[in-house]
């Protein structure tokens, strides 16, 4: 199938869903949960839909409140999503359903896996963020990341500034993002950022993370520094969890304690793989793993 990437489902409240559909659209249906901030354009690498499609996976990509063409949502929180989750697969026919996502994305995983479980065949955490009181959670992480969390915290309404002028620097100058960018990552990220179909994809998906302005992405990042809503040490399914050992965005040290709280779950660790370079070399593999449950 040629992927489908802007499509909308109305929800309940009247807000709608912004999704990309990719691989086999009569495949075993994956959610995958975008980064931060990225969008639903995050499957958009042909690698990604090559893979699908030889997994025979329905991937779909959501794009959360605020981001993308997806509606804002004011005051949500990490469990609400899991309400828009439902209603987007019931609006897509679909009954059973394994759920992953990456950095960013990680909690809404969680959510999923603690709130939903009945529904998923499997959940898989990619690169992912643990809550920022979790032991080490800063050890290793680049500065620039480490200011992001600091105004999301202290100055959410310079934090959105500043997302407002990355959203205009990705828009004008997107080079410059990408080099700003590299200056902080591991060697390994750096290698996986310097592929020109990387470059374009993550473009594309930065850039539709600010489709609606800077709202969105800020409010998300005052998600992060506060409290989830809800206990790992009581999600009751198994959560496959990958991360590499070089991620200087978000630490192994966060990987570690998702795997240590979570129960039951089954955790590997890549020595020579970064926060981006892990999903760039290693979607195939991660993807297949989840389809074993």
């Amino acid at each position: 199938m040629t992927p489908k990437t802007d499509n909308l489902v109305t929800l309940k409240d009247g807000r709608q869903i912004s999704y990309a559909e990719f691989g086999d659209p009569q495949g075993k249906p994956v959610l995958h949960f975008h980064g931060t901030p990225s969008s639903r354009f995050e499957g958009s690498r042909p690698s990604i839909d090559e893979t699908a499609k030889q997994l025979a996976v329905r991937l779909i990509l959501p794009d959360r409140p605020g981001f993308g063409m997806s509606d804002f949502q004011p005051r949500r929180s990490f469990l609400d999503w899991t309400d828009d989750v439902l209603e987007l697969v019931a609006a897509l026919e679909i009954d059973k359903f394994a759920v992953m996502g990456l950095s960013g994305g990680s909690p809404y995983v969680a959510a999923c896996a603690y709130k939903i479980s009945d529904r998923l065949t499997a959940a898989g955490i990619i690169s992912g963020i643990s809550p920022l009181d979790a032991p080490g959670a800063f050890d290793g992480m680049a500065k620039s990341d480490r200011l992001t969390y600091e105004l999301a915290r202290k100055a959410p309404w310079l934090l959105r500034l500043l997302f407002w002028y990355m959203a205009g620097v990705l828009n004008k100058e997107p080079q410059k993002a990408i080099s700003q960018m590299m200056a902080e990552l591991s060697p390994p990220d750096q290698a996986a950022l310097r592929q020109s179909d990387v470059q374009e994809t993550f473009i594309k998906m930065a850039r539709a993370a600010f489709q609606q302005g800077s709202r969105g992405v800020t409010w998300e990042y005052r998600l992060f520094t506060r409290p989830w809503g809800f206990q790992l040490e009581k999600i009751s399914m198994p959560v496959n969890i990958w991360h590499g050992e070089s991620d200087s965005m978000c630490p192994h040290s966060m990987g570690r304690y998702l795997a240590t709280t979570i129960p039951h779950s089954q955790a590997k660790f890549f020595p020579n793989e970064g926060h981006v370079s892990l999903i760039v070399n290693r979607y195939a593999e991660m993807l297949s793993m989840l389809l074993q449950g």
